[in-house]
């Protein structure tokens, strides 16, 4: 496919592997298992399946191959892994390349599953964690050293939209040898220069803004081709998190009109946050394209919007929020991000309920936090429902 493409473009035709039916949308292989003409056959694709090779539906499907080669000509990377959910990518692209007395250097502000892997279930196995306050570059340089390797972030972090100078910790990380892996949710694939910046690994969690209509689970692991089929595939494909040819298709159908439901979004983002700043019912409004955000000028040069979530903070703590949320009409309360609808939820009891008191605070997720995600409903409508519901808080 053409290098010279635009992303909209990218976005419908990249990946394209017709059948001899010459169909126009892409096809769904629903099928676990292939077929080799011989048993000479069967023993070479074992031996080096090509990309247009397949030997079964865990290893590798048309379908969820097209998927692969679409978003990584989207993000700039040279290969992608599907997985079966966002939390399969993130933990992959860790487990995979990671072994007992290895060390890691992650931010400390990350999404409640996230902090599971790192905190838990690495642990556990041996490997070694620092956490760190991701916006402190001094605290990179501090806990970064010699045999490191690999650093973890969300480059926007869930919930408190802290955004991480990418650059800058890429360059600390390099600079001893280690792998850079970002979780890049919040950023979306619209926005990512997650690549350009320096990320040798960019996961998302495809049932975010890729799917965005809140039909499926889906991840997507992306990188360097040696790091995928070298490091990410054999972990993948023995360990069972394929992602299913139907919601690969629901995927590629997703990312046809990403581009301008993302963008939709991220305005609709920017109105909120700009209506409701100031208002008396909060104590904080976040988003990183407001000047009022402490990393404004970073999100605005890694960045090229602010993304499709605005965090509120409700004076009067968890009475005042639920309050709040009970009288939204139009926003609908759920604990997704990235769909058509406008959801919002209450982090420190739902996403993020498993730390405790301290640890919430730490982050930043006080109890009157909540975390609303922007769809594609008329911007009026949802500023209104918002501002009637605040006065209820």
């Amino acid at each position: 496919m053409s290098k010279d493409w635009k992303a909209r473009t990218k976005l419908v035709h990249e990946g394209i592997r017709r059948s001899d039916y010459g169909e126009v949308s892409e096809a769904i292989f629903l099928t676990q298992g292939f077929v080799y003409e011989s048993a000479e056959a069967a023993e070479a694709r074992f031996i080096g399946a090509g990309s247009d090779e397949f030997i079964y539906a865990r290893y590798g499907n048309p379908t969820v191959r097209m998927f692969e080669e679409r978003i990584a000509a989207l993000e700039g990377a040279e290969d992608a892994f599907a997985t079966a959910s966002g939390m399969a990518a993130v933990n992959a692209a860790l487990m995979s390349m990671l072994k007992a007395g290895d060390h890691v250097v992650s931010s400390r502000a990350l999404f409640g599953s996230c902090l599971y892997i790192l905190e838990e279930v690495l642990t556990r196995f041996g490997v070694e964690v620092s956490f760190v306050d991701g916006t402190d570059l001094d605290q990179w340089r501090a806990a970064v050293r010699d045999g490191t390797k690999a650093v973890f972030l969300e480059t926007v972090a869930n919930p408190t939209l802290e955004v991480i100078d990418l650059a800058a910790v890429a360059d600390i990380a390099h600079g001893v040898g280690a792998t850079v892996i970002v979780d890049n949710v919040f950023a979306t694939p619209v926005f990512s220069r997650a690549v350009e910046l320096g990320a040798d690994v960019v996961i998302y969690s495809a049932t975010k803004h890729i799917d965005g209509q809140g039909r499926a689970l889906g991840g997507v692991v992306l990188g360097t081709r040696d790091f995928i089929r070298k490091t990410a595939e054999p972990y993948l494909k023995h360990t069972g998190a394929a992602m299913s040819p139907f919601t690969a298709w629901l995927m590629l159908k997703g990312l046809e009109t990403m581009d301008l439901r993302v963008r939709a979004q991220a305005e609709t983002a920017l109105r909120v946050a700009g209506e409701l700043e100031g208002h008396n019912k909060l104590s904080r409004v976040l988003y990183p394209h407001l000047r009022s955000h402490p990393q404004y000028a970073v999100a605005r040069r890694q960045m090229g919007a602010g993304g499709t979530v605005v965090s509120l903070d409700i004076a009067g703590g968890q009475p005042a929020a639920f309050r709040f949320l009970n009288a939204l009409e139009l926003v609908t309360i759920s604990n997704n991000l990235g769909d058509a609808k406008s959801i919002i939820t209450h982090p420190a009891t739902t996403t993020h309920q498993r730390l405790g008191d301290e640890q919430r605070a730490a982050l930043g997720i006080g109890p009157g936090l909540v975390r609303l995600s922007l769809g594609l409903e008329d911007a009026d409508d949802l500023v209104a429902d918002l501002a009637r519901a605040l006065e209820a808080a």
